[in-house]
């Protein structure tokens, strides 16, 4: 077969298959594009899921006939200059409209602002309807429908409609987050309305934005992040580490303003708060990074969802770095929403009163009006039960932190004054307006982790010289980049050097680590130098010994504590970062308001 050149419609659904994945597609070309062109308003209207129909409308620049012209052929675009290491627009490969108009019916209407009327120009699944002036207002309306009817197959692929909606929905949400002066409204038959406000660029414009879009739940547990090193700043807000999702979709990630979903940088994410959240749950973020143009490459996926860094590990440790950062400097902070927990396990069932009308032979007698006021009223219980209502106000043998009498000085602490302690586990503390259930065993886990990992950073870790050296073949590569970073290594206790040209020789391994499959251990080290360039697995691994460590060298459940024991623990939480959940990401303590309290026995 002889080779031919394909042909201009054939070159676009090629180019589609890969720019237009799916109904939320189209939306986010299309927003982007209007973004691009100066947008402070956004309207999106959607029909059966974006499938049947979908329209976008902004109040831009606006084009002329010559433009609209250029604008539905490949790789014409006003947003890229000759240099492509210079990218500072959303869009600039000039892909999209003519792919879509290669699958679906595709009309835009546009005009400029100095312009006496609009244009219009139309593709019916690759073939151009020529430009025609219309009546328009100002900016660019374009529709699509029957999207896919060119390519059949594709539509195999969609989901239901209210999935597609949903992305649509999700798309606009995530881009919105970084454009709070854009107002951004998402409607149509197969939805309902919703309206994101314009604020400002502001940081509080961007927190009332993230608010839209997150929840109020999100802003009042978080924390703000403003870091840089060298050329990249970081901004945004992270959550506490109670504050929790199942999934990592409640991660929003924006480098120049370009949402991305960059597998780096969910795992920088990750490492940040490695030692604070279970392996199940995921942190809620909203990050933006600002870099020189030149140093990361948006130009990696037709999509543009993933970037590479010139310096991946500099953006890497400043994720990391300043997120461990809020995190200690937020000291002892419960979630809001654990408030709301706690109450609904607390609260009674409706009460029924009995039956007036019901034989109810355990109904009290009807109370007496003419009762004297000056003799005591009979409560009806028998001598054993008033002697036993007696002696409750004396403390139970759980409650003997109750003895002391609280010191204002301890209840304006953040965990208050201890006292009480129940099930020989958890420790009840008072503050000036909260009640405080402290898991002693969960906390003392973490305070004695943290002192172990202090321990470790502070000197080199312990190493034990192996009998004989152990020779690990690896590939050339890999060799040179651990020998890069063996004085590293050395610290974590892992001694290892070049043996030959495909080879390294280690002598040493961390003692922590006892018996350890030190080639696995090597070649895991060096896949992760060359995926990442740090050297975060032996790390880890030496966290999870100290974590262990941590959980069996602490206070067990079923021990009592005295009252200057439990005060000292609450204390000693106050000071230590991370001390809000134990190692295993749990809850150390939930705190439950006066004003809940109130709530729950309807006072409120």
């Amino acid at each position: 077969m002889r080779i031919h050149q394909l042909t201009e419609t054939v070159i676009n659904q090629i180019a589609a298959g890969e720019v237009i994945e799916r109904p939320a597609s189209v939306v986010k070309e299309l927003v982007e594009n209007a973004l691009d062109a100066g947008a402070s308003r956004i309207e999106v209207a959607t029909s059966g899921g974006g499938l049947s129909f979908l329209r976008v409308t902004d109040d831009g620049f606006g084009m002329d006939a010559d433009d609209l012209a250029l604008a539905v052929s490949r790789h014409c675009t006003s947003k890229l200059s000759d240099d492509i290491h210079d990218i500072r627009s959303l869009g600039f490969r000039g892909e999209a409209l003519p792919s879509i108009g290669s699958v679906a019916r595709l009309t835009i209407r546009s005009r400029t602002a100095d312009a006496d009327n609009g244009h219009e120009i139309a593709i019916d699944g690759g073939r151009v309807v020529p430009v025609k002036p219309v009546a328009a207002n100002r900016g660019t309306l374009v529709e699509v429908r029957d999207l896919f009817f060119a390519t059949p197959a594709r539509l195999k692929f969609m989901k239901g409609e209210r999935a597609e909606t949903g992305a649509i929905t999700e798309i606009v949400r995530r881009i919105a987050i970084a454009f709070p002066h854009v107002r951004f409204t998402i409607s149509g038959t197969d939805r309902t309305t919703l309206d994101l406000a314009a604020t400002d660029k502001t940081p509080e414009g961007i927190r009332d934005r993230i608010t839209q879009v997150i929840g109020k739940e999100f802003a009042d547990n978080s924390l703000h992040i403003d870091a840089g090193r060298e050329d990249v700043r970081l901004t945004g807000y992270v959550s506490i580490p109670s504050f929790t999702r199942a999934n990592s979709l409640h991660q929003y990630l924006y480098v120049n303003g370009r949402p991305v979903r960059d597998k780096m940088l969910a795992g920088a994410i990750r490492g940040a708060y490695a030692d604070v959240l279970p392996r199940d749950r995921h942190a809620v973020t909203a990050l933006f990074i600002d870099i020189d143009p030149a140093l990361v490459d948006v130009n990696v996926h037709p999509a543009k969802a993933d970037v590479r860094f010139r310096d991946p590990g500099l953006v890497r440790g400043l994720i990391v770095g300043a997120i461990r950062q809020a995190l200690a400097q937020a000291g002892i902070r419960p979630a809001t929403t654990g408030a709301a927990a706690m109450m609904d396990a607390f609260r009674a069932p409706e009460y029924a009163p009995p039956s007036q009308y019901g034989h109810d032979r355990h109904r009290a007698a009807p109370f007496d009006l003419t009762q004297s006021l000056h003799r005591p009223l009979e409560m009806g219980f028998g001598e054993s039960t008033q002697a036993m209502m007696e002696r409750l106000v004396a403390p139970s043998a759980d409650a003997r932190a109750g003895l002391n009498e609280t010191s204002p000085e301890l209840t304006a602490m953040p965990l208050g004054a201890a006292r009480a302690q129940v099930h020989e586990n958890y420790i009840v503390a008072q503050t000036d307006d909260s009640i405080v259930i402290v898991d002693q065993h969960a906390a003392h886990e973490r305070l004695v982790y943290e002192a172990l990992k202090q321990a470790l950073a502070s000197r080199d870790v312990p190493s034990q010289m192996l009998l004989l050296p152990e020779i690990i073949d690896l590939s050339e590569d890999d060799a040179d980049r651990l020998s890069l970073h063996a004085e590293l290594l050395r610290r974590f206790g892992l001694g290892l050097e070049r043996f030959g040209p495909g080879a390294v020789a280690v002598r040493e391994t961390p003692a922590m680590l006892g018996e350890v499959d030190v080639q696995k251990l090597v070649r895991d080290l060096a896949d992760e130098i060359a995926d990442t360039d740090t050297v975060e697995t032996l790390k880890e691994r030496l966290d999870a010994i100290a974590a262990t460590m941590a959980c069996h060298g602490s206070v067990r459940s079923g021990r009592r504590l005295r009252p200057e024991e439990m005060n000292a623990l609450l204390r000693q939480m106050e000071a230590t970062p991370g001390s809000g959940t134990c190692n295993h990401g749990r809850p150390t303590y939930v705190e439950l308001k006066l004003s809940d309290i109130e709530r729950l026995f309807g006072r409120r």
